[in-house]
């Protein structure tokens, strides 16, 4: 994780820490906060459980794709990404308390989603057709060489996940109005140089995306020896402070900060989050469900079955009422922003673009306000803020 953004971090944390003695006061966790605790695990194993199946659809897509590359199966397996990242962007928001996804030396989240991704680390490059690890016949590819690829020499250096899939699948994004625009026959014998290993290369991660999220979706399955038993386990705080911290460091650090401040600041298209499908927009909107799911402690599942319980909003409600209003007024803003970003987002940070970057820049402003809220949620109970990244 870059640390470009930890004084963003500490700075939005800081505003809600008011010099009243009243603030010094903390309130005990009202009876709902076990329930909350119960139905969150509930809503996570959900959420985890709709993005096993729809990364399973996207690895079918693409067994189809390179048993017969065509434009055709191509775009099926492009559509099934953007469904896919659908799910897993809703997860988001269970990161950074050292959960199953990415607990030390174990959690998996660097191999499923890291960013930002080198190209040419991976694949040719417009202007240079050898580079990657691809085209290094001397690199065998398998599951263990790329996860020990991925990160290796630098934190660009990606090797694996949703963006290494991302870019195999649009290449490199050269257009100023849309997508990469790779082309099926790179897949194709008798195509461009090294389809076989491309081939085996998109196989291989894709299928390592399925394991690394199917052993983040059972470490929550219900009557397991497992991590949800053990946070089933702990007090109500402890798990409030989980929970919490997820929803407060995806909000200002890293939506706010790593994925929008960053490239609102760089104007960059290498900092857009999904640089290669274009599908950056949707990230911004999926990342805020995602905490509106467990701020209200519901959650539409993909068959659209409901998923209805205690949310941290029942349990702020129960002794804050006004600031239960204000954080829930708070999400659905930063909701109605993010909807209203205009794809492409490399194009609502340009220099030339005020209309685009005043929404993202709205956008930002909200997440921080959030972020803010948040943090005051852990002051009134008492309980430890998390330092930034």
């Amino acid at each position: 994780m870059s640390t470009r953004f930890a004084l963003f971090f500490v700075a939005s944390l800081s505003l809600g820490c008011g010099s009243s003695s009243d603030d010094a006061a903390t309130t005990a966790l009202p009876e709902n906060a076990a329930d909350a605790q119960s139905d969150y695990a509930e809503l996570v194993a959900a959420v985890y459980e709709d993005s096993v199946v729809d990364a399973v659809a996207l690895k079918t897509a693409i067994d189809a794709f390179l048993a017969g590359p065509t434009d055709t199966t191509l775009e099926a397996a492009r559509d099934a990404w953007l469904t896919a990242r659908e799910s897993y962007l809703q997860s988001e928001v269970f990161r950074f308390y050292d959960g199953p996804i990415d607990m030390p030396n174990g959690g998996p989240e660097g191999q499923v989603n890291a960013w930002p991704l080198d190209e040419s680390y991976i694949d040719y490059v417009e202007g240079n057709e050898t580079s990657g690890l691809i085209s290094d016949s001397s690199v065998a590819i398998t599951t263990e060489a790329l996860v020990e690829a991925n990160e290796a020499g630098g934190e660009t250096n990606i090797a694996t996940g949703f963006h290494a899939i991302e870019f195999l699948l649009w290449g490199q994004d050269q257009s100023e109005t849309g997508p990469g625009a790779r082309p099926a026959s790179d897949f194709q014998d008798g195509g461009r140089e090294s389809a076989d290993r491309r081939r085996l290369y998109l196989q291989t991660v894709t299928d390592l995306l399925v394991t690394d999220l199917t052993a983040v979706r059972d470490a929550w399955v219900a009557g397991k020896v497992n991590y949800r038993q053990d946070f089933i386990a702990v007090e109500p705080g402890e798990a409030l402070r989980r929970i919490l911290t997820g929803m407060t460091k995806l909000t200002g650090f890293e939506t706010g900060g790593e994925r929008l401040q960053t490239a609102y600041d760089s104007r960059d298209q290498e900092d857009e989050h999904s640089c290669f499908s274009d599908n950056t927009h949707r990230d911004m909107v999926q990342d805020i469900v995602g905490i509106r799911n467990v701020w209200k402690g519901d959650y539409t599942r993909t068959s659209d079955a409901k998923v209805d319980g205690v949310g941290i909003e029942d349990v702020v409600r129960a002794t804050q009422p006004t600031l239960a209003d204000t954080i829930s007024a708070q999400v659905e803003t930063c909701l109605s922003l993010a909807n209203a970003l205009q794809p492409p987002f490399d194009q609502e940070i340009a220099a030339d673009n005020a209309a685009g970057r005043d929404r993202v820049m709205k956008l930002i402003t909200a997440l921080r306000a959030l972020s803010t809220s948040f943090e005051s949620v852990f002051t009134h109970y008492g309980l430890a803020v998390p330092a930034a990244e």
